[in-house]
């Protein structure tokens, strides 16, 4: 189920023995676009702690009720490294939280998920070894420091990045959603990270290997239409018409 990452901003977090906070915003990386930690806010069972959730302890999104079931005890979070508010997430950090929850590290190869191009929640079924691959550094954004960012197509600045699509099972961002109306009249669009060639901190904008026209003529963002088997057919062929 793709979900946008406004409408889970504010869903309860539940772990195995209680609620634990809600969500506030998510870390991604800039190379796989995959959603690597959930950010909750704890409010004052943890003295407004920064706490990060990995893909790897969420069980699944329950739409109806607005709530993320994390497979966690509070007791494994309140345990967990501390974060600074106020810093970004550190290599030795991250290092440190995969060591204390055993899970493998995604930065070990060249997969999305270290050794597996999937993530795979159950322990027996991960492979052992190292498959090849380069290990990487991870660049983490943040989705509420990036919202807002100017889209720099290949000739001239197009829109700003308004929201994400996240898939709930992957947890990977399948599509930025693009404001356009500042610079393209018309409705919003989706740019896959396909399209997307770079992220700059400095100059807050997203570069896309696409046109000012590529964009202005995509389909139009629809929530009603979104994801239709027609709706994802045109998507598709516009971004990538047969040669």
């Amino acid at each position: 189920m793709l979900i946008k990452a406004k409408d889970l901003t504010g869903y309860t977090l539940n772990s195995s023995d209680g609620e634990i906070g809600k969500v506030k915003e998510f870390y991604f990386d800039d190379r796989h676009w995959i959603v690597r930690y959930l950010v909750a806010e704890t409010g004052n069972w943890l003295d407004e702690r920064r706490v990060l959730l990995s893909p790897y302890a969420l069980l699944g999104v329950n739409k109806e009720n607005r709530q993320v079931s994390v497979d966690l005890t509070k007791k494994q979070i309140e345990n967990c490294p501390s974060l600074d508010t106020d810093k970004p997430v550190s290599k030795q950090y991250e290092q440190s939280y995969y060591d204390y929850y055993g899970w493998p590290v995604y930065w070990s190869n060249s997969y999305a998920w270290g050794n597996s191009p999937y993530i795979i929640h159950d322990a027996n079924k991960r492979p052992t070894t190292n498959l090849g691959g380069k290990a990487w550094d991870p660049n983490l954004r943040s989705t509420l420091g990036v919202q807002g960012y100017h889209i720099q197509a290949l000739d001239g600045e197009v829109g700003h990045v308004k929201d994400y699509l996240i898939d709930d099972e992957t947890w990977g961002i399948k599509y930025i959603i693009v404001d356009t109306q500042n610079w393209i009249p018309g409705p919003s669009v989706l740019i896959s990270p396909e399209q997307i060639e770079r992220v700059s901190w400095d100059e807050l904008k997203v570069f896309v290997n696409l046109s000012r026209d590529d964009i202005k003529g995509s389909p139009a963002y629809s929530e009603e239409t979104l994801f239709t088997p027609a709706y994802e057919t045109i998507l598709r062929e516009h971004y990538n018409p047969a040669k």
